[in-house]
């Protein structure tokens, strides 16, 4: 199956289901079966008895296409509630990389000036690597792994995107 990449705008869905086991799976196959793609995918549980999970699901598609996955996600049984974070008047989002870089000499010097203006954390080293902590929208920890890569990049791990409406009230 060849999964579909309209072009269209980026959209951050907050979806709030049951925390109970096959939620996740149920809400991926949606995506798979009508061959949507996921971005970027991050699940929490959100309240003090363990009952609800917030997923944050980032995709991307014409405003039809879009409306039809929230509709579909609307109709799942375990799903409380679907809120596209772009139909709000703002939102922030975040998202954490842990990036390990190696080198030594000049490099490992230009490595960690790059952190530095990045505001990136050392969080591990040795005589040979660093592993930088970077948090920020997606933009900017693309913008810091691309510039690492001259660096002697190694490996990158990431969270996904994690986003919240802005303003006093809950979504």
């Amino acid at each position: 199956m060849k999964i579909q990449t309209e072009a269209g705008e980026r959209h951050v869905l907050a979806v709030t289901v049951d925390n109970e086991a096959g939620v996740l799976a149920k809400i991926t196959g949606l995506f798979t079966a009508r061959g949507y793609n996921i971005e970027s995918l991050t699940v929490a549980d959100i309240t003090a008895d363990h009952a609800l999970s917030r997923i944050t699901i980032v995709t991307s598609g014409p405003p039809p296409i879009i409306d039809q996955i929230i509709a579909q996600l609307d109709r799942l049984v375990p799903v409380h509630k679907v809120v596209d974070l772009a139909d709000h008047e703002a939102h922030v989002e975040r998202e954490i990389a842990l990036v390990k870089v190696a080198g030594t000499g000049d490099k490992r010097i230009e490595a960690l000036r790059m952190a530095d203006v990045f505001r990136a954390k050392v969080v591990d080293t040795t005589l040979t690597s660093f592993i930088f902590e970077i948090t920020g929208n997606s933009d900017k920890v693309d913008r810091f792994i691309a510039l690492m890569r001259e660096c002697g990049l190694v490996e990158v791990g990431r969270t996904g995107v994690v986003a919240i409406a802005r303003g006093a009230e809950a979504l």
